[in-house]
């Protein structure tokens, strides 16, 4: 099982974030790192909820099919519905909080794996993952806040 906790600060305001965290539209690629376009499809989107398949382009393409939902103030969990390199279930939550410059993020992460290369994924998650994601999480935070304000 991999598990990292990792966080950012950023110059947005939470709203902002959350709005971008929870953009299932086609530029949601552009904004966070990692994501591959090749791999992103949306399947269903609702008030406070989202099914989407993403994943990144590691290792020849690992993805999940996952639920969104920010149903929950300052909250974003995401549960895995199928994927061959992970077992189903819930595997992050993002909690999205104000403070006087921007925003924080935490996120607390979660995989299980049940594949080969899902076991080589898990332990390099749990290995260099904490680093990686924060920076990307970095990365997204500065885009977001890049953009002008949308309507």
């Amino acid at each position: 099982m991999a598990h990292v906790r990792y966080a950012a600060d950023g110059p947005v305001g939470a709203e902002r974030f959350l709005a971008g965290l929870t953009d299932f539209t086609d530029r949601r690629p552009a904004i966070w790192p990692g994501l591959s376009s090749r791999l992103y499809r949306v399947h269903q989107v609702g008030d406070t909820w989202a099914e989407a398949t993403e994943g990144s382009d590691v290792l020849g393409g690992i993805w999940a099919r996952e639920r969104y939902d920010w149903s929950t103030p300052g909250v974003v969990t995401i549960e895995c519905l199928e994927s061959p390199f992970f077992r189903r279930g819930p595997t992050a939550t993002w909690r999205v909080s104000p403070t006087a410059s921007g925003c924080h993020v935490e996120v607390d992460l979660h995989r299980i794996a049940h594949s080969p290369r899902g076991f080589l994924v898990g332990a390099l998650v749990q290995l260099m993952g904490k680093r990686r994601f924060a920076a990307e999480l970095r990365t997204a935070l500065g885009r977001i806040a890049a953009e002008p304000p949308r309507a």
